[in-house]
């Protein structure tokens, strides 16, 4: 399989030092280039998304986009605004885009602006339709964008896993991008997070600063990304030496309620965890509940880091340690194939694996525990 890691973006070379190392600490958005450029976030979004009908001052037109490039915000969202031109894909008019569930899930959402801004210069139209999974519906969508027209179909679904696609699917004549899922046959360019990777690598940031007892709360077992995750924490306590003990392994749904009770679990070992590796950011909002309630202050008393950087990671206190899940550029991923499979379908695909790179923040330190014994060993 392919791995295939994602950029950070916008490298600008007018970008400073301190505007670089905002770039490194979390995923850029509208809200972060209003508070830079002194406005609201809905100029920002006027601005960028050249909002016709608004008047707008050009300085703070300038000062808007001139906030955007020195944060790294994805350029192709404004390059339009001065002219510049960035790459077009090969497919040109509609791209259908197809998603399992659209209404509760701020993933798809996220994928699709990715996609947008990596078509929006070719003048390309993405037309979204939920499906649901329905046997019945399925087919009709696909059949009803067909008729629209499309180029190119993008297929998501919320939940990373293996998927049945309908046979219309395959009787298309237009080139097919799996986003999130893929196929037994491996009939199509697919693309998922590297969940295992990103597992692995938020528990090493645990271990870098000290930690040798570590708890997780996964999420519901049978989902592919719970699995994927816990195999990434295990991979990375055998790589440390550090023996696997299941007892601070608990198991969650990602939800705030279980982050709570699982912490509350954690607490109650004889020998408690010195962090918690809380594998989505809903679940760390519980657990955040729990350690509080108990008294505990992060990160001086015990270490948090979640996974997904939602939102709401930005607005705990202190600010959450956390992993992004690559969805925007999977978004971007699935467009850009659109040139490598034009014109073309080999028999087989690999799956591409995008990384899903840690941000981080305050809710780590440095574990006491380890501090004490590296001190009672040089005294």
């Amino acid at each position: 399989m392919n791995e295939i890691v994602d950029p950070p973006a916008g490298k600008s070379a007018s970008a400073g030092p301190a505007a670089r190392r905002k770039r490194t600490s979390k995923r850029v958005t509208m809200t972060d280039i209003a508070r830079l450029a002194g406005c609201s976030q809905a100029t920002v979004s006027f601005v960028l998304n050249k909002t016709p009908g608004i008047k707008l001052a050009a300085e703070t037109r300038e000062r808007v986009i001139e906030a955007a490039r020195s944060l790294g915000y994805a350029a192709p969202s404004f390059a339009h605004l001065d002219g510049s031109i960035a790459p077009a894909p090969a497919i040109d008019g509609k791209i259908g885009f197809i998603v399992d569930q659209l209404a509760t899930s701020p993933e798809a959402v996220v994928a699709i602006e990715g996609a947008r801004q990596a078509s929006w210069n070719a003048g390309n139209i993405i037309l979204v339709a939920q499906t649901l999974n329905d046997p019945e519906m399925e087919p009709r969508t696909i059949q009803a964008l067909q008729e629209q027209g499309i180029s190119a179909l993008i297929y998501m679904a919320i939940f990373t896993r293996e998927v049945v696609l309908p046979q219309a699917i395959y009787d298309l004549d237009i080139p097919v991008i799996l986003l999130n899922c893929y196929t037994a046959d491996h009939a199509f360019p697919a693309v998922v997070p590297s969940e295992i990777a990103g597992g692995q690598h938020s528990t090493r940031h645990l271990i870098q600063h000290g930690h040798r007892r570590i708890g997780t709360i996964t999420g519901e077992p049978w989902m592919e990304a719970a699995q994927d995750r816990l195999k990434g924490y295990r991979r990375a306590l055998a790589t440390a030496d550090i023996p696997f003990d299941p007892a601070l392994v608990i198991e969650g749904d990602w939800s705030a309620s279980a982050g709570y009770d699982a912490t509350k679990k954690l607490l109650a070992l004889q020998e408690r965890p010195t962090a918690i590796f809380c594998q989505n950011d809903r679940t760390a909002i519980g657990c955040y509940e729990a350690l509080k309630e108990a008294g505990m202050v992060i990160p001086d008393d015990i270490s948090v880091i979640g996974y997904d950087d939602e939102e709401i990671s930005r607005h705990l206190h202190p600010q959450l340690t956390t992993s992004v899940l690559p969805h925007r550029a999977m978004g971007r991923w699935a467009i850009e194939q659109l040139d490598v499979t034009h014109g073309a379908r080999p028999e087989r695909h690999p799956i591409t694996k995008l990384e899903c790179p840690l941000v981080e923040r305050h809710s780590v330190a440095a574990c006491r525990e380890h501090s004490a014994a590296g001190a009672d060993h040089f005294t």
